[in-house]
């Protein structure tokens, strides 16, 4: 399976107005906490691979509170994402399972040798758009971003998915050319390690 993904750092409220203006399907929001772990006999870094651990708390869509009330389901993924299949989208080989237990899963994980390497948190809206879904993201210490994504059985099926996701894209005077390939991990550290430089010039800086 490949999961065909296009992200453009944006402000949500104009890309919320455009989604209800073409009638997407409001899928609910989650909360999730994704931790990322380093390999014990390879660099993911350097071979654009990556473990996950997800935990997501989902709340069902309440487009109607007065006909359906608001529930909270906790869930768990162990996902492998292979490294991208081309320089225009973040497509990616994708494997992905349920896990009953997180903490267990995180025992196993541990034990064969992998580590935390950090935690990402945000906030995901989802819509439904024809075949794509459409996350508004809050990445906690990152920033807002709109996600479409789309997963197919083959490879043969990726360039229509991603000029499809283009073309959504643009509907919604967003610019596909302004699309990131940096996963959040990626982002998270970079804006770690400014802030720290950051820190360090204003200590050096003020007497102490």
């Amino acid at each position: 399976m490949y999961e065909v993904e296009l992200k453009v750092r944006a402000a949500h409220e104009p890309v919320r107005e455009a989604l209800v203006a073409r009638e997407a399907t409001c899928l609910g929001t989650v909360e999730q906490n994704d931790t990322y772990y380093h390999a014990p006999h390879r660099s993911f870094a350097e071979t654009d691979e990556a473990l996950r651990l997800r935990r997501e708390t989902r709340e069902e869509n309440v487009e109607n509170p007065e006909d359906v009330e608001g529930t909270e389901e906790s869930t768990a993924h162990l996902t492998y994402k292979g490294p991208l299949v081309d320089t225009t989208s973040k497509t990616r080989e994708e494997a992905e399972t349920v896990v009953d237990d997180p903490e267990a899963a995180e025992t196993i994980v541990e034990a064969l040798g992998f580590s935390p390497a950090a935690s990402v948190r945000k906030h995901r809206e989802r819509f439904a758009l024809g075949e794509y879904t459409i996350a508004l993201d809050s990445v906690t210490d990152v920033g807002q971003f709109v996600e479409i994504e789309r997963t197919v059985e083959t490879e043969a099926e990726i360039d229509a998915a991603r000029d499809g996701a283009r073309e959504r894209l643009a509907d919604l005077d967003l610019d596909p050319d302004d699309q990131l390939r940096t996963s959040y991990l990626a982002l998270l550290l970079d804006a770690r390690g400014t802030a720290d430089e950051q820190n360090e010039r204003d200590g050096g800086n003020n007497p102490r």
